[in-house]
């Protein structure tokens, strides 16, 4: 592109002949795009990047089209290719890779050097977060990521070809960054107001989703690095503004569904209509009478009644073929109503208040489960005494951000198979109820049921490509291409990339409640 020295100098050049009776100042200007500035203020960036943030991980696409297959909430109905993990190689989930660092995490990288730069916490701590919750689920995911060498291109001594970090250093990375981040907004003012669609800039509770953030990824690392877990864990409880204590707290974008901002389910259900619920899934809750099956699912065409006292409510089987999957097509429940924007392509389910339904990033519900699980493990400053209070906590938490009564959730609660046991038997029980919990989250109760193995039902489908439920997903074939050496070392380090690798943190033979072949068929 001509450079503005390059368009002054012609315009000079051009005065000096003597063509006075044009006005070549403009000249100047012709690479000005109006449409395209230069610079944007970090407002309208961390904006951007917060839509993009929860689209991306809990939308229609690494959620929706990915890891609500693997953990087994959904099942596909028409087309199963990702249910069988056809479509979940890397040639097909590379987007997702690609996509988090030349967008949302680029834009937040800007938005802290600019916060930085102005000396204000309010904006850069708010960014650092978010920035760290989006690279928790890429290191979830695929395990060795570009961390420390990343985003970095356009700067000073930077490289276009990032390392790709040890998932042990990105989790004491991100350890560091949640601490100084929440740090940091001890004093700060708030300077994101209602750029901020989540907490409206409010720098108190960003702190509190700093600290269970924190405390989220201390229990990930539990079975491979207890005395770590334990102390992260306690530093995240005690820390300054402490974590989670209510529905109010948690960390959500309501989406304005306005056309332009819709719940990314909602615009997927528009027009795709693949979609079912998981066997899975749904012989737990109507084992269990769980209230929350007429907000998780519809009824179904048929008359398939599975539990007298759920009539017309059921699962099918994942990792079918299409011509074996499409006869559960009118015998299994759809995604719930509060999920579909209304009138359809092939139908009209619900009011339309579903392009408005949130986008939880974090709920209070999860962090009532990590403080349970800890209690019980005697982690992080607490003890067993105090596990079943954290625990019926976290169900009643659940309940109440679905919609369910309180009397309804009481009833729930208060039955013999849901009364906490402790224990093992209790962990089991925690771990049970986070993965039902975490429904619309399915990153998060993939990552749950790597660690746990609860629930021990879930397994491949008969046609699966594979044997074993997948542990990671396989790198973007676009980075192999042009980043192919530091995937190389990552590959001879972590393991082959492939879905049956394990990564750092997913010793899972640890965890007090394996069961002899998790995941396997």
């Amino acid at each position: 592109m001509t450079t503005r020295k390059t368009l002054m100098a012609v315009a000079a050049g051009l005065a000096l002949m003597g063509a006075g009776a044009c006005n070549n100042s403009k000249l100047t200007d012709l690479n000005q795009n109006p449409n395209s500035p230069t610079d944007v203020p970090a407002t309208t960036l961390f904006m951007q990047a917060a839509h993009t943030s929860a689209a991306a991980w809990v939308g229609n696409g690494y959620d929706l089209r990915g890891t609500e297959w693997v953990t087994q909430h959904l099942a596909e109905v028409q087309y199963p290719d990702e249910d069988d993990y056809k479509r979940l190689q890397g040639g097909s989930t590379a987007g997702w890779f690609d996509g988090a660092y030349n967008g949302q995490l680029e834009d937040l990288q800007k938005v802290i050097d600019k916060g930085k730069a102005d000396n204000a916490p309010g904006t850069f701590a708010p960014a650092m977060i978010l920035q760290t919750w989006n690279f928790s689920f890429l290191t979830d995911t695929w395990g060795d990521v570009p961390y420390s060498q990343a985003l970095q291109g356009d700067k000073s001594g930077g490289t276009l070809t990032p390392a790709y970090d040890p998932q042990k250093d990105i989790y004491t990375g991100m350890f560091a960054t949640l601490d100084a981040a929440s740090k940091a907004l001890a004093s700060a003012s708030n300077t994101l107001g209602a750029s901020d669609p989540i907490y409206g800039g409010d720098p108190a509770m960003w702190q509190k989703f700093a600290n269970s953030l924190r405390a989220r990824l201390a229990l990930r690392v539990v079975n491979v690095d207890p005395a770590l877990a334990s102390t992260q864990l306690q530093a995240a409880l005690t820390a300054p503004g402490g974590v989670f204590t209510s529905n109010a707290d948690a960390a959500m974008l309501a989406w304005p569904g306005d056309g332009v901002y819709n719940n990314p389910w909602s615009d997927n259900f528009s027009g795709r209509d693949d979609h079912r619920m998981s066997q899975t899934l749904m012989n737990i809750l109507l084992a269990n009478n769980d209230p929350r099956i007429p907000i998780y699912a519809q009824p179904t065409v048929n008359d398939t009644t599975v539990n007298p006292a759920w009539p017309n409510y059921a699962g099918m089987p994942n990792g079918l073929t299409q011509a074996t999957a499409s006869v559960y097509f009118n015998d299994t429940s759809r995604p719930g109503t509060i999920f579909y924007p209304g009138a359809t392509t092939y139908g009209t389910f619900g009011d339309g208040s579903g392009k408005s339904t949130p986008s939880y990033l974090m709920t209070y519900a999860d962090m009532a489960f990590i403080q349970a699980e800890a209690a019980e493990r005697s982690m992080g400053g607490l003890t067993p005494a105090q596990a079943a209070g954290f625990y019926d906590a976290g169900i009643m938490a659940s309940m109440e951000q679905w919609g369910v009564s309180n009397a309804d959730a009481l009833a729930y609660v208060a039955q013999p198979a849901i009364a906490y046991q402790g224990g093992v038997a209790g962990l089991t029980q925690i771990a049970l109820q986070r993965w039902i919990a975490l429904y619309g989250d399915g990153g998060q109760a993939w990552a749950e049921w790597r660690r746990t193995c609860v629930p021990n039902t879930v397994k491949p489908g008969p046609y699966a490509i594979i044997n074993t439920v997948p542990r990671r997903f396989e790198y973007s074939t676009n980075d192999a291409t042009v980043n192919a050496d530091q995937i190389a070392a990552a590959i001879a380090r972590q393991g082959p990339d492939q879905f049956q690798t394990t990564m750092w943190w997913d010793k899972v033979t640890a965890a007090p409640t394996y069961t002899a072949g998790c995941g396997q068929r």
